[in-house]
């Protein structure tokens, strides 16, 4: 519908007109059809009633539908512009993002009105997601008089709106609760019409939208005054030809008929192909199919070649006898011309056709003898019909009528056929009455539908159309157009308000089609032209038309009331004579026996798919259309009465489904082929959701398998869709903080090699550490030194006792960190005091004195002036530290005293420095104080060498230093104890984790080293972290997820046990699990930096507590946290580092104990599955494997090239049968033991990769050596390689006639055992060895000696992905079949070649960086871009490398579709790195 907008007011409002508001008022009281021409404003009706609605009925939406895209996006525009939050959604806007609940009722909650077409909305009811009763309080039905029989629009009132209750009251607001209650109706139509009865017409429609029919009645000569009828006119026309001798004159459809009839369908190359599968075929299911399919072709002549030629045989005979031969000679010239232009068999232009069957088609096309149109004016005149000239003429009239009224020409020539639209475009373009821009600026549309009249050759004018719809349409609007020649599309709808001419090329099939042609003629003083032909029976037609009018006005004029709709009654005719219906109660989905089939192929749809089987729904009506081997039998034979039934039908499921959900029938009783196709599908689908493979939403499980787990993500975690997503938890444990208020002290004695030993007083017990959590120190000057820790003790601590520790803590602190300390406090959560310090009587009277001299002030006694201290205690020798300064000036090594007298230049070089610039008049005294830098190693934790550097000693100035009051022993513990600190507090924070998650064996035996790795965060900087671990535990949760959800799920396909794995998985899945765990409190993530060390205390300081919405922004080097007493800092962590370390700590369970342990880690993150250990998981799968020793000897053969014999016989034809394959009932395809071998080989190299004796590869590395070996192009080059030679001799006469054996050996390649049913895979098969044999040689050279990786010559196999998936089915063959021993798939893939190829990629250190990631890190580190272009030239595909500053570099490769993109960036990739020298 396409309405003329109401009138504007002077100042701009919006005037709502006399009727409008008439039709407004009536709306209100009861659901009625507004029946109004075009141009009369009936969607500002609609908007104003949806503006009411939003007020009476807050909460509900109004829901606009509108039965077209286009239509859907130009009304979205005009109530968007009234209404304000409007939400469109139609089927171009990707329709697959509308599985999610969540979408809807984001949707629904952010929108007041939707607009839509008729079936999303029908989905969204029928798929439990929108509640028609308590989510929508008006429906407004755009082109109202579609809602009837099976559109849409009728489903939707039949199937959900009548089950509603009635609607209590259609004018009270409803502000309280919300009531499931029948919404209003607002139909909209400009001909509610149907048929050729108006009566009928009028009350079914009422009906089924269970609303009345309304016309203005008080204002009715108000909206005359709107309306501008456009005056009717009619032309006649001759046909001086009949259409079998329309064509005389045209060469090129002689030719065309000529090539038509030499064609033989019985030489057709599918027609043969099929033939030579029938006959190569066993009996069963997809024999009979075959044979119905090869004698429906004959019978048809509908193979591609055939039904290609025929339509444009077809449509150029219609063009001929409808336009002209010149006409017709341009169109066949065009489009074989346009056809051969784009002859490639990669071209999209005939993508779904074979290659051998293009050929075909191409080769007949050549036949095609074109004699190219001439253009001359006198030529085009006399090679086109009467009609056209009619047409020429009524458009010169046309025009020059709409000029003498002053007003532009703007004209719509409706014709039914696309390809005459097309043509007539050409004509009206090149003839010399209308090619004149000045006069006409031609422009064409076509719809996008499929229809009875469309037979364009291979649908190929679509792709010769210069101008898309839209463009075409605003062109029009703007005045740059002012004719187009357009199919049904502009019938209805279309916003084309500047149209004063509307011509009738054909007439109107319908009334419908009638009103709407006539209606886009909106402009006045317009016209309306109908095409007669002289003594045709379309006079009558017209009559009929105008008489179908007439009763319309009077059925508008009569009073109309709505009347009660009736029960449905179901006669034994109709499809539904038996009741067929299923509602899932807890989401309202409705399955209904008339969206059966479509939602059956939308399931087949998202069946994994690939290039070699599409996988749809296979229907084998019963009785068979055709008898069986009616395409052998004689042309008198083939004579057969056609079946009327009844019928029955059986429905056969893709093979990736288990044989039990595969097949279902229906008995022959059902009325129609139509009919028994929906029951069976009904019946199948209903199966399938009871096996659970669909969800309450009668949808096919999506990643999305637990709907909720998103939104408690999101709670939990911020951007949780996001890699770099943080999500705000409390900070890392506090070990030394005590949860409990007591107030007792814990002793343990520290013993550090070559050192006294040490009492530590902590408020919590230090636990006894195993000797590989015990600190190990490395001196910059003593080399490695051992730590051990005594047993804990209770120690009771007098107030004089706890101040001197506290006294003497803060010395040993002071020296290196007063800095970062306040004098005052002394309340530290440990405390240290040393025993048995052999200078600390040499010490303690020496502080005595300085507390002495400077009692004002201790903090400053801490450190004195070396000259006083020099003068007090003469010049001791048993000094340590030395600082140039006051205020923690920078400390220095004594060394000695230096007595002698320097020269004149070197005291002045000792007075210029720096750190002697703000005194005057600095003089040299004697004794000098001689010094040396300290070691600036301060992390004794990592194992670096003693350090043999030589330290230069110089002079300082005794005046102007200060002298730490520390002894030798005291000086090196303040240096290490941090260190050792660090160590225990790791110690702790992995004891806490053990004893809180790990509580229980076995987990709790996993050595402390591997937790200490696992939950150390990189950022930590320490000496280890858990990057390695969690690339290998990264692949032990992949492969035992894998393992479980095979026995947990024995009916799922790979694409859902590939969705359920990868959401098990996720990062977003595993920091959830972690945050629920409060793992957060045991990941190491403060770095330790000793020269920022700062002691932790009892108490934080006086500050605001901060709350997870208020977070810090400074954060202290080491935060405390985790005690009952402390505040719980918040930090911004690392969803990933959440996630990482949950896959570090299954790594480390893994390493220490196996799979087993692996799984009961796993266990405890839950990760939403059922866990069972791993020989369980295979028992559970191996007990749904027949037994059978039934083996051919192909199959044989493979278990010879793989060096096992299988056991359970199905396993090993399971991982060798393709999806296209449908003659073994007994096992699905491959696709399930291919998802089970692909984390089965990637955990393999992982753990090959880590445990590789000598070698520590960061994960990185691990990732690049890992990539080279599963990835599919070296899993295929495995799979060709893999091959047996048999004994193939044979009885042969010698030259004498003597019978004796000739020795033969054939070879037997693995991929050949493939079963399969596709001669598409039998041709990639073929052209894949051919390349194989061709590069063979230079791929096993550069994997046994070369020094790089072959990725490029592995790229130009060009191998399908059905090579590398047969590596993987048959791994996890072997896998399920050993009872899951790994060892023997080791076995096998040493024997494959897999481990033996990595182990000399290891050994001698292969360059196994991918060219294309090298370039990329190369251009990265010079900060300048890299551009790869594709071109195609001579079938080729061209790939040029661009680097600014570089001379390009290209490549070229075959086309063979988007593989050779990729192999010709490759190789100049290679070429590239070569010719630049990237290293």
């Amino acid at each position: 519908m396409s309405d003329a907008p109401p009138d504007p007011a002077p100042h701009g409002e919006v005037i709502t007109r006399s009727y409008q508001q008439e039709m407004l008022d009536a709306s209100l009281d009861e659901n009625i059809i507004i029946a109004q021409d075009t141009g009369s404003g009936k969607t500002h009706i609609a908007v104003l009633r949806m503006k009411i609605e939003c007020d009476r009925e807050p909460h509900k939406v109004s829901w606009f539908i509108a039965p077209t895209v286009t239509l859907c996006e130009q009304q979205h525009e005009v109530i968007q512009k009234a209404i304000g939050s409007v939400g469109l959604i139609h089927g171009g806007l990707e329709p697959k993002q509308w599985i999610d609940p969540n979408l809807w009722r984001e949707v629904l909650g952010k929108s007041r009105v939707i607009v839509s077409t008729p079936q999303v909305l029908l989905d969204a009811l029928s798929h439990g997601y929108i509640s028609l009763g308590r989510e929508i309080g008006l429906l407004v039905f755009d082109e109202a008089h579609h809602a009837n029989d099976n559109h849409p629009m009728n489903c939707i009132m039949r199937n959900f709106y009548f089950n509603l209750p009635i609607r209590l009251s259609t004018k009270a607001s409803n502000h309280g609760p919300v009531r499931e209650e029948r919404p209003m109706i607002l139909g909209l139509t400009a001909s509610p019409m149907f048929g050729g009865n108006a009566a009928v017409a009028f009350r079914t429609l009422e009906l089924n939208l269970d609303s009345v029919i309304r016309r203005p009645r008080q204002h009715r000569d108000q909206l005359e005054t709107y309306v501008y009828r456009p005056e009717f006119r009619h032309v006649l026309y001759s046909m001086p030809w009949t259409y079998n001798n329309c064509y005389d004159s045209s060469k090129n459809f002689q030719a065309l008929k000529q090539v038509a009839e030499s064609m033989d369908i019985q030489k057709d190359p599918y027609v043969l192909s099929l033939r030579d599968s029938l006959a190569k075929m066993p009996p069963g299911p997809e024999k009979a199919r075959l044979d119905q399919k090869l004698s429906k072709t004959i019978m048809k002549t509908s193979s591609y070649t055939h039904k290609g030629i025929k339509d444009l045989f077809g449509a150029a005979h219609d063009i001929c006898y409808d336009l002209g031969p010149w006409a017709a000679d341009w169109y066949i010239q065009r489009v074989v011309e346009f056809a051969l232009e784009n002859a490639s068999p990669y071209s999209d232009i005939t993508t779904a056709w074979r290659s051998r069957e293009k050929t075909y088609l191409i080769d007949h096309l050549k036949r095609i003898n074109i004699t190219p149109v001439s253009y001359e004016p006198q030529a085009i005149e006399n090679g086109i019909s009467d009609k056209l000239r009619v047409l020429l003429r009524t458009l010169e009239e046309e025009k020059e009528r709409a000029e003498s009224l002053n007003e532009p020409y703007s004209g719509i020539v409706f014709v039914t056929r696309r390809d005459v639209v097309f043509a007539l475009t050409a004509v009206l373009e090149h003839h010399p009455r209308t090619k004149d821009r000045e006069s006409f600026r031609v422009g064409c549309l076509l719809g996008n539908s499929e229809s009875a009249h469309r037979t364009a050759f291979l649908d190929i004018t679509r792709k010769i159309l210069r101008q898309p719809q839209g463009e075409t349409l605003d062109e029009f609007r703007a005045g740059e157009k002012n004719l187009i020649i357009a199919t049904a599309v502009a019938e209805e709808g279309l916003d084309i308000q500047a149209c004063g001419n509307v011509i009738r090329w054909d007439i109107p099939n319908n009334m419908a089609s009638w009103a709407q042609s006539r209606g886009r003629a909106r402009r006045k003083r317009s016209t309306f032209v109908l095409m007669f032909e002289r003594g045709g029976i379309d006079d009558a037609r017209i009559a009929q038309f105008e008489q179908l009018e007439r009763d319309m006005v009077a059925q508008y004029n009569a009073e109309r009331k709505a009347v009660k709709r009736p029960p449905p009654v179901l006669s034994e005719t109709d499809d539904n004579f038996e009741p067929c219906e299923f509602k899932v109660e807890s989401t309202g989905a409705l399955l209904t026996l008339q969206a059966a089939v479509s939602h059956l192929n939308h399931f087949c749809s998202v069946l994994p798919n690939s290039r070699h089987t599409s996988h749809v729904a296979l229907y084998d009506i019963d009785p068979p259309d055709l008898p069986e081997g009616w395409h052998a039998l004689a042309d008198g034979q083939q004579d057969i009465q056609p079946y009327q039934g009844p019928f029955g039908c059986t429905l056969t499921l893709p093979k990736v489904l288990p044989p039990e959900l595969r097949v279902y029938a229906v008995e022959r009783k059902y009325p129609s082929k139509r009919s028994a196709y929906k029951h069976v599908a009904f019946k199948a689908y209903l199966e399938l959701y009871k096996a659970g493979l669909l969800n309450d939403h009668l949808l096919p499980l999506t990643s999305i398998v637990e709907p909720q787990l998103e939104e408690e993500v999101k709670d939990m975690l911020k951007d949780i869709e996001k890699r770099d997503g943080t999500a705000s938890v409390t900070s890392q444990l506090n070990p030394w903080l005590s949860l409990s208020n007591q107030q007792s002290w814990w002793s343990t004695e520290i013993t550090v090699e070559g050192l006294p030993s040490l009492t530590l007083l902590t408020r919590i017990k230090i636990p006894a550490l195993d000797l590989d959590e015990l600190p190990v120190l490395y001196h910059p000057r003593r080399g490695r030194m051992g730590v051990k820790l005594g047993s804990a003790q209770v120690t009771y601590l007098s107030q004089e006792a706890l101040t001197a520790a506290q006294e003497s803590t803060r010395g040993l602190f002071w020296s290196l960190y007063g800095s970062r300390m306040e004098w005052p406090r002394l309340d530290f959560v440990y405390l240290f005091i040393i025993n048995g310090d052999p200078d600390a009587d040499t010490w303690l009277p020496r502080r005595s004195w300085a507390m002495n001299i400077d009692q004002a002030n201790s903090e400053r006694a801490h450190p004195v002036n070396a000259e006083e201290f020099a003068l007090q205690n003469g010049y001791p020798t048993d000094l340590t530290w030395v600082r140039d300064g006051r205020s923690f000036g920078k400390l220095y090594r004594f060394v000695g005293w230096h007595y002698q007298t320097l020269t004149e230049e070197e005291e002045a070089k000792i007075c210029a420095r720096p750190m002697y610039s703000r005194f005057e008049e600095v003089r040299v005294t004697y004794p000098l104080l001689l010094v040396e830098p300290l070691p600036q190693r301060s992390n004794f934790l990592l194992p670096l060498p003693v350090s043999n550097a030589t330290r230069n000693p110089f002079f300082l100035l005794p005046k102007y230093s200060y002298l730490e009051l520390l002894s030798s022993t005291e000086c090196e513990y303040s240096y290490i104890i941090p260190s050792i600190l660090r160590r225990l507090e790791t110690a702790m924070i992995v004891r806490s984790l053990r004893t809180t998650l790990f509580p229980r064996a076995p987990l709790a035996k996993i050595p402390s080293s591997s937790l200490t790795t696992a939950v150390t965060a990189p950022v930590a900087e320490d000496l280890t972290n858990y990057q390695r671990l969690e690339s290998l535990g990264d692949a032990v949760l992949k492969f035992i997820v894998a393992v479980n959800l095979m026995a947990t799920y024995p009916l799922w396909h790979e694409g859902y046990l590939t969705r359920r794995k990868d959401h098990a998985v996720a990062n977003s899945r595993l920091a959830k699990e972690a945050v629920r765990r409060s793992i957060f409190r045991w990941i190491i993530r403060t770095r330790f930096s000793p020269k920022r060390f700062k002691p932790l205390y009892l108490s934080a300081p006086e500050q605001p507590l901060v709350t997870p919405a208020d977070p810090l922004e400074e954060t202290n080097d080491e935060p405390v946290v985790g005690g009952g007493k402390t505040r719980k800092e918040v930090e911004e962590l690392s969803t990933k580092m959440l996630a990482d370390v949950v896959e570090s700590l299954i790594g480390a369970a893994y390493l220490y104990g196996g799979f087993d342990l692996g799984v009961s880690c796993a266990q405890l993150f839950g990760l939403g599955l059922e866990w069972h250990t791993l020989p369980e998981c295979v028992e559970k799968t191996l007990s749904r494997v027949e037994h059978t020793d039934e083996l051919s000897t192909q199959l044989s053969d493979v278990e010879r090239m793989l060096g096992y014999t299988f056991r359970r016989k199905l396993l090993l034809v399971e991982s060798l049968t393709h999806a296209s394959y449908q003659y073994d009932d007994r096992t699905v395809s491959y696709e399930r033991m291919e998802f089970l071998g692909d984390a089965l080989l990637d955990m393999i190299v992982a753990d090959f990769l880590y445990k590789y004796p000598g070698k520590t590869y960061p994960p990185h590395d691990i990732h690049i050596r890992k990539s080279a070996v599963v990835n599919t192009h070296f899993l295929a080059y495995i799979c060709l390689r893999s091959s047996l030679d048999v004994d193939a001799s044979m009885p042969k006469a010698d030259k004498r006639g003597k019978i004796e054996m000739q020795s033969k050996t054939n070879t037997i390649r693995l991929f050949q055992c493939l079963h399969h049913s596709s001669p598409v895979i039998l041709e990639d098969q073929k052209l894949t060895l051919a390349r194989y044999d061709k590069v063979k040689d230079e791929i096993e050279a550069a994997l046994t000696t070369g020094k790089l990786f072959p990725w490029a010559a592995l790229t130009r196999l060009q191998a399908p992905k059905l090579f590398s998936d047969m590596i993987e089915s048959l791994i996890g063959a072997v896998y399920l079949d050993s009872k899951g021993d790994m060892d023997t798939v080791k076995t096998l893939l040493g024997k494959l070649g897999v481990l033996s190829y990595l182990d000399r990629i290891i050994r001698d250190d292969v360059d196994v960086l991918h060219p294309v990631s090298r370039l990329s890190v190369w251009a990265s580190r010079l900060q300048k871009p890299i551009n790869y272009d594709y071109t195609e030239e001579k079938g080729l595909v061209v790939c040029t490398i661009t680097v600014e500053g570089r001379e390009a570099v290209s490549a070229r490769a075959q086309k063979r579709g988007h593989a050779s993109q990729e192999e010709a960036r490759f190789a100049a990739a290679e070429k590239a790195i070569s010719m630049w020298k990237v290293k």
